[in-house]
């Protein structure tokens, strides 16, 4: 038997870091961030279908996503057509490892679980959380995108609160010691669950 968790949460609330203590727990991972990288990586199976459908995106034999982002930017449709090729793709990378891993928990990192309807697929849901002003600075000290681009991002995401509420496990990752000892909770709960099932 095995258990299917979904780690979800915002931008900047540490769920890559997260994910990685499942690992170190002897949970396997998928990571839908890094299946979407795989599919747009040359060879991959969405740089064809994006060819056809969007020529400028692929670029040296790979999707491009600065590509990607001016086409949505000119063109606020072209979203709808983008997922429509990589979701299916994406559903597929997901099977795929879900009929392979051997692990006893399969951990699914999904940003947006909540905003797809991808928690019906899991067993249970774990949430990583900090509070907001926390999540802005860990997000600005990165260095990578503007406050408005922050803004913009969380706008696209579910509340925080409310993922929370959704979740049947919240992991508060104000450190890592902390953050360590919830994911080593959960697992021992999962685990003594499956055991008298």
């Amino acid at each position: 038997m095995t258990f299917r968790l979904g780690l979800t949460g915002s931008i900047g609330m540490g769920k890559s870091t997260t994910a990685q203590m499942f690992v170190d727990e002897g949970c396997a991972l998928w990571d839908a961030d890094a299946a979407v990288h795989r599919l747009y990586s040359s060879g991959g199976a969405a740089v064809a279908p994006m060819r056809a459908a969007f020529p400028d995106a692929v670029v040296d034999d790979q999707v491009s996503r600065p590509a990607l982002k001016r086409i949505i930017a000119e063109d606020p449709q072209a979203l709808k057509r983008i997922e429509a090729i990589v979701h299916p793709l994406v559903a597929e990378d997901r099977a795929r490892f879900r009929d392979s891993a051997t692990a006893d928990i399969l951990v699914f990192d999904i940003p947006l679980l909540f905003e797809t309807g991808g928690e019906a697929a899991m067993d249970a849901v774990a949430c990583v959380s900090i509070p907001p002003e926390e999540q802005r600075a860990r997000v600005m000290a990165r260095g990578t995108m503007t406050e408005a681009q922050f803004e913009q991002i969380r706008a696209k995401q579910m509340p925080n609160e409310e993922k929370c509420a959704r979740s049947d496990f919240v992991i508060v990752t104000d450190t890592l010691d902390h953050a360590r000892a919830q994911v080593q909770d959960i697992v021992r709960q999962i685990r003594a669950g499956m055991n008298h099932a």
